[in-house]
């Protein structure tokens, strides 16, 4: 009964015995269980497969044939012993040009070469919104967690005023300001909530865990622009380009190979009336490519410009790659400074002017409208100030599953 048990739970669904995971918990979820990678896995499989049979001979050939059987004349229609009707039984073999099966061999490995550039790419894809999403969800959680805080410290406002209303010193109508402040909490707490939902939504598609959640502390995500910009021709990206490059190279040399003339062999059994003799056959047929210049010669030309055309669309892309970058650090550093803005004089000062409006509001220096607004600005400052690094976070999580050593 116990066996049946064990064997029970560890049936159950993936999904009901989740726990909370580490970014690198979720990468290493996202690149098993996306769909993505198992469909680029399957393109490998097939390319691998193809290429197999690329340089092969084709199948050969039966032929069966009745030959000479008159159809006009005294004899129309039947056989007769003195005729030459025979009975013909032969086999057939296409042979093309070495160049030919060499060429569509490359080409075959080029597809290969494709279909994992794609795969890596796609691995890249993957990863990179797998640590969005969860640092996503990780500063949506902390923001949350922000506003809960300033909720629990309405708490002691509350008593403050009921206090002063006890004795006198306050009207009223303050009694239900922190209540006002509460429901203008209660809207951003259910932005941020929906937010959360959002987040974790998306790292459960990328990880298969329906209750996915994140758990554990930021890995540093240290960019170095230099190092960066010296790898940028080894990036996956540019690679695929590099293997299409390889692919239309090969279609030249196959259209090259058309020059070549193919071969066939064939050998046939011919079986005739009893006076006569049976026959056998036995020749070769060669292809004669006389007129490359109006057949074979435009095609390569044709071959020859997309190769060029591959050659140029990959320096398009390093290029578009080499100004992304520098955009990306720049804007990498553009919230990275907004980011020390905030932790240094932002929040401090946001801080201090709730404290000091609240002492003087303790004091009856201060209506409390006035110490409300401070400290829901000291709300803001500190929730704008997690916004902004979580926007440093995904500058540098971009820089680096895109143009790092994540990326390949």
């Amino acid at each position: 009964m116990r066996l049946f048990f064990a064997a029970a739970l560890l049936a159950l669904p993936t999904a009901l015995r989740a726990e909370p995971m580490s970014l690198d918990e979720a990468l290493r979820l996202a690149e098993t269980r996306a769909p993505e990678m198992q469909a680029r896995e399957a393109g490998i499989d097939a390319a691998r497969s193809a290429s197999i049979a690329a340089d092969r001979l084709p199948d050969p050939k039966l032929d069966l044939a009745l030959r000479d059987f008159p159809v006009t004349g005294p004899d129309a229609g039947r056989f007769n012993r003195d005729d030459f009707t025979m009975r013909v039984i032969g086999i057939s073999q296409d042979v093309p040009n070495p160049a030919k099966r060499r060429a569509r061999a490359v080409r075959a490995q080029a597809d290969i070469g494709i279909a994992e550039a794609e795969r890596t790419i796609a691995a890249q894809d993957v990863r990179l919104a797998t640590a969005l999403a969860w640092i996503d969800l990780h500063f949506a959680k902390k923001r949350l967690k922000e506003l809960d805080l300033l909720d629990t410290g309405l708490d002691e406002l509350q008593a403050t005023v009921t206090a002063r209303l006890a004795s006198g010193s306050a009207r009223p109508a303050q009694a239900l300001e922190p209540e006002q402040l509460r429901a203008e909490l209660a809207d951003r707490r259910s932005t941020l909530a929906a937010d959360v939902a959002r987040f974790r939504a998306q790292l459960a598609r990328y990880t298969g865990d329906a209750a996915a959640d994140t758990v554990g502390a930021l890995p540093p995500l240290g960019v170095d622009g230099t190092v960066l910009r010296a790898d940028l021709s080894a990036l996956p990206r540019l690679g695929s380009y590099d293997a299409r490059i390889v692919a239309a190279d090969a279609e030249t040399g196959l259209a090259r190979a058309e020059k070549r003339p193919d071969w066939s062999v064939n050998a046939a059994y011919g079986r005739r009336e009893p006076n006569f003799g049976d026959l056998v056959t036995v020749g070769v047929t060669i292809d004669l490519p006389f007129f490359a210049r109006k057949r074979q010669d435009p095609k390569i030309a044709a071959r020859a410009s997309e190769a060029t055309a591959a050659r140029l669309d990959r320096e398009a892309a390093e290029r578009e790659l080499a100004a992304a970058l520098t955009a990306d650090l720049a804007t990498h550093r553009m919230h990275d400074e907004q980011l020390a803005n905030a932790r240094t004089r932002l929040v401090p000062l946001a801080k201090k002017r709730a404290q000091l409006d609240l002492e003087s509001y303790g004091a009856g220096r201060l209506d409390l409208g006035t110490a409300l607004l401070s400290t829901l600005a000291l709300a803001e400052a500190e929730v704008d100030a997690l916004a902004r690094e979580a926007e440093v976070a995904r500058d540098a999580v971009r820089i680096k599953f895109t143009y790092g050593e994540e990326a390949r």
